[in-house]
């Protein structure tokens, strides 16, 4: 298949309520507001919809999934993970959502449709057991860099994007917006 006619899914996950668990979905956010992808690119908040996703994750050639990772990192390492890593990422427990991705993933593979690439980016979160909608100052200056990774993986699957403007501007509203006053 040409890589312009691979369906690409960028999936963030995580609860936005609880800190830096809410990474994943921040990003997809972020992407969102900034960019305009072509039409064969999903960026998808998936939150923690857990097994709600295997619509979307089964009707894509090439998943990227942006989330929170223990993987015995500093906090704000960012990792690239595939295959027996990204099982072992995904594995936690300490986590309202990992078990459900994890477990869907597992669940699209029996059905037999399972993307042919699943990328995880994942960084190692500072607090992702206290409550609030804001990222840890740690994170959110993480943002931008994840961001520019992700904007990479797509484009080498086959994915365009440009920056928004006044003339394109994003339509997807964020019901629960970011505190960046640095109360975490």
């Amino acid at each position: 298949m040409p890589e312009k006619d691979k369906r690409i899914l960028i999936l963030g996950v995580g609860n936005i309520l609880f800190t830096d668990e809410g990474f994943g979905v921040r990003v997809a956010e972020e992407l969102e507001q900034k960019y305009e992808f072509s039409d064969n690119v999903t960026v998808l908040d998936g939150g923690t919809l857990g097994l709600k996703l295997m619509g979307p994750i089964m009707e894509s050639d090439y998943l990227i999934i942006v989330d929170i990772v223990l993987n015995d990192g500093a906090p704000g390492e960012i990792f690239r993970l595939l295959g027996e890593d990204l099982n072992k990422a995904c594995a936690f427990k300490n986590s309202l959502h990992q078990t459900d991705l994890l477990d869907t993933l597992a669940q699209c593979s029996i059905i037999g449709s399972v993307p042919d690439d699943v990328v995880l980016f994942g960084i190692e979160p500072v607090n992702y057991k206290d409550m609030s909608a804001a990222l840890s100052p740690d994170l959110e200056a993480r943002l931008p860099e994840m961001e520019a990774l992700v904007l990479e993986e797509a484009k080498k699957a086959g994915a365009s994007y440009a920056l928004r403007t006044a003339e394109n501007p994003a339509t997807e509203k964020i019901y629960v917006p970011r505190d960046t006053c640095g109360n975490s």
